[in-house]
């Protein structure tokens, strides 16, 4: 629009505006070495139905003042998101809690996350090996796309919910969440899902 404008000051406004790439993102999942890893089990596989392999992730939520974790369990075929808890730190106990949701309503294939210390901790893999017909399966390190549908969940999330809010407190954040999440699951519809729902696909 002829205004002259340099890539710092670009960069200083749309820090200020809270507008931010998903990648590159908070290193939320740091991995711990005397934690167990399992292999990675999606690739060249074909997701074709429901409860057939589900997801889980940690990201971050922006607030007026700091910031919240959200984690989330997703059917990946439908793209349904089961479950989701928030916490004001990056402990186990809310991904435990979030993971123990879901499985009292399905059991999946495959459970697949990445190798965050809070997804391979002996609590939560001994929840998933409670139920034996349960395949384990973890992102490679570095590997944001061996999850691709949930961190595309976070980019809806993000765009069309946190980054138009100002969350005052964490009570805000969950109730403008749980509106977005029921709106995700129930009313926005997807191309990839032939304009259907998640919950459509999901629950039919």
């Amino acid at each position: 629009m002829g205004y002259p404008i340099g890539h710092k000051r670009v960069k200083r406004l749309m820090r200020l505006m809270g507008l931010q790439a998903i990648y590159p993102k908070r290193n939320l999942s740091k991995s711990s070495l005397e934690h167990r890893k399992f292999p990675y089990l999606l690739n060249e596989l074909s997701i074709v139905r429901p409860n057939q392999v589900w997801a889980t992730d940690i990201t971050y939520i922006r607030m007026k003042a700091g910031f919240v974790y959200l984690v989330a369990v997703m059917d990946w075929f439908s793209r349904y998101v089961l479950s989701w808890r928030i916490s004001n730190s990056l402990d186990t106990l809310f991904c435990i809690e979030a993971l123990e949701e879901a499985l009292s309503q399905k059991l999946p294939e495959i459970f697949n996350s990445d190798q965050g210390s809070q997804f391979t901790s002996n609590e939560f893999i001994t929840v998933l090996e409670n139920r034996p017909s349960i395949k384990i399966s973890m992102d490679g390190r570095g590997r944001a796309l061996d999850n691709i549908m949930i961190e595309r969940l976070w980019r809806s999330l993000k765009y069309e919910e946190v980054y138009l809010k100002d969350y005052t407190c964490v009570r805000d954040a969950i109730d403008s969440l749980k509106r977005y999440l029921r709106f995700y699951n129930h009313e926005r519809i997807h191309q990839s899902l032939g304009y259907r729902t998640p919950a459509q696909v999901y629950l039919n």
